[in-house]
C-alpha cells in the first residue's frame, strides 16, 4: 500500500497536480484623488443607516488606505487560463443596506448565480445594465423582501447595477469564465488563489481610471507576484 501511495504521488508530480500557486499583490494610488461627496440620502435611507449604525453615506471612487493602498480594484486573469473549469455552485451575495450595495466592486463566473438581498426597510429595484449579449433586467424588491437571482453567459468587465428609485445605488461586478480574480482590499492588496502552473497576462481594473493596467506573470508552485500602481487623472 505505501508503494502504491508513493508511485501514485509522483504520477500526480508528473502532471502537475498539485503545484498550484497564488498570485498576489498590492495596488497602490499615485497622486491625490479628488475629495469623497456626501451621497443625497432622502429621510428613509438616512434613518436606515441610523438603524444601522452605518457611517455617513458618500461616494466610493478611491477607498485609500494609510500607506497609500487602493481598495476595490478587480484583478483578474486576462489570458492564459486553460480548459473549463466548472461554475462554482455556491453564489455571489449582494446586499443593500443603508440605501448602498455592498459590496461595491466583487467578481463572478459565467453562470454563476448573484443574489442580490434588500435588508432595507425601504423598496428597492435592482437593475443591471450589462453589455449585450448580455441581458438586462429591471426587478422591484420589496422591503426586507426575499433575494433576487441573476446570471450571465457573457464575460464583462465592470458589469454594472444600480437601483432607480435611489440613484446614487451602484455595484459592479467582473464576469470572467473562470475563478482567478480577486478584489483589492482597504490596503490594497489581493490574492488570487491556486493558479495552475503557467505564463499568464493579469489585469487590474479600477472604475474611476479608465485605464486597465496589465503584467505578464509566471505561475509555479511558489506562486508569482505583480503590483500595480493606478494613477489618479488629470482633472
Amino acid at each position: 500500500m505505501k508503494h502504491l501511495t508513493l508511485t501514485a504521488v509522483s504520477l500526480l508530480a508528473a502532471v502537475g497536480i498539485g503545484s498550484a500557486g497564488d498570485l498576489t499583490g498590492k495596488i497602490s494610488l499615485k497622486g491625490t484623488p479628488p475629495p469623497e461627496k456626501p451621497l443625497p440620502l432622502d429621510p428613509a435611507c438616512g434613518k436606515a443607516r441610523t438603524d444601522f449604525s452605518l457611517a455617513p453615506a458618500q461616494t466610493r471612487f478611491y477607498v485609500v488606505g494609510k500607506d497609500g493602498g487602493l481598495a476595490d480594484v478587480f484583478v483578474y486573469l486576462k489570458s492564459g487560463v486553460t480548459g473549463k473549469p466548472a461554475v462554482p455552485a455556491t453564489p455571489v451575495n449582494i446586499d443593500q443596506k443603508g440605501c448602498e450595495y455592498t459590496p461595491y466592486i466583487s467578481g463572478a463566473m459565467v453562470g454563476q448565480k448573484i443574489l442580490v438581498s434588500n435588508s432595507d426597510p425601504v423598496l428597492h429595484n435592482v437593475h443591471p445594465t450589462p453589455v449585450p449579449p448580455n441581458k438586462e433586467y429591471n426587478k422591484a424588491q420589496l422591503p426586507k423582501g426575499p433575494a433576487l437571482e441573476f446570471s450571465w453567459d457573457n464575460a464583462e468587465i465592470l458589469l454594472r447595477f444600480k437601483c432607480d428609485v435611489h440613484p446614487w445605488m451602484f455595484a459592479y461586478v467582473g464576469l470572467v469564465d473562470h475563478p482567478y480574480f480577486a478584489v483589492s482590499g482597504t490596503d490594497g492588496s489581493f490574492k488570487i488563489a491556486n493558479v495552475p502552473p503557467g505564463k499568464y497576462v493579469v489585469e487590474a481594473v479600477h472604475r474611476k481610471t479608465g485605464k486597465p493596467l496589465t503584467q505578464e506573470v509566471t505561475v509555479g508552485a511558489d506562486g508569482a507576484k505583480a503590483d500595480f500602481t493606478v494613477e489618479v487623472p488629470a482633472q
